[in-house]
């Protein structure tokens, strides 16, 4: 089973990579913003409590977030692995992600980072927010989610790097240069 980390700022790419990942390596793809989204789509109770936060700019509780991956990685018995996007945003969510895996005979092969620019970033966002109109790309909330990831998420690449997972793709170029790079990192580590 391959399973792998897409790391890297709000606006990388990691949503748009995933799609070609999935499709070369036959992978399930976990997003813990597209699941939070579709909770508050359903209006299930974990979108209601998660709404306030979310639109906050703020994280989900690494409760709420682990137990909900859980669950989704539990739905997907026959997956030949996962692409785990937004997930894990604390060393916590690492450990926690680490531990769930072990009991399942399972791993994190490689973490994949995706190198991008604030600047880069603001720029796709604004163009994204253009197309898909998410709440989540407003400029406020955006910064926030910007800062969270470089004041806490970005303190995860350590935990990783220490196990020699972590490999750095360059974010900017042409969407199928970065494939290229990211299918690379990843095959050095299958």
């Amino acid at each position: 089973m391959l399973n792998l980390v897409l790391f890297g700022p709000p606006g990388a790419g990691k949503g748009t990579q995933s799609a070609k990942l999935i499709e070369k390596y036959n992978l399930v793809h976990i997003s813990t913003g597209d699941l939070f989204r579709m909770h508050i789509k359903e209006d299930t109770e974990l979108g209601k409590r998660v709404k306030q936060i979310l639109a906050d700019g703020l994280l989900v509780p690494d409760s709420v977030t682990i137990d909900m991956l859980e669950e989704e990685v539990k739905k997907n018995p026959q997956a030949n692995g996962f692409i785990f996007d937004g997930f894990p945003r604390t060393v916590a969510q690492a450990e926690a992600l680490d531990v769930f895996l072990t009991k399942n005979g399972e791993k994190i092969n490689g973490v994949v980072q995706l190198d991008v620019t604030e600047e880069e970033i603001k720029n796709r966002i604004a163009e994204r927010k253009k197309i898909s109109g998410r709440a989540d790309d407003d400029e406020d909330k955006l910064l926030k989610r910007i800062d969270e990831y470089f004041s806490k998420t970005i303190h995860v690449l350590p935990y990783y790097e220490k196990q020699g997972k972590v490999a750095s793709v360059n974010g900017i170029g042409e969407i199928d240069n970065i494939f290229n790079g990211i299918c690379a990192a990843i095959d050095a580590v299958k």
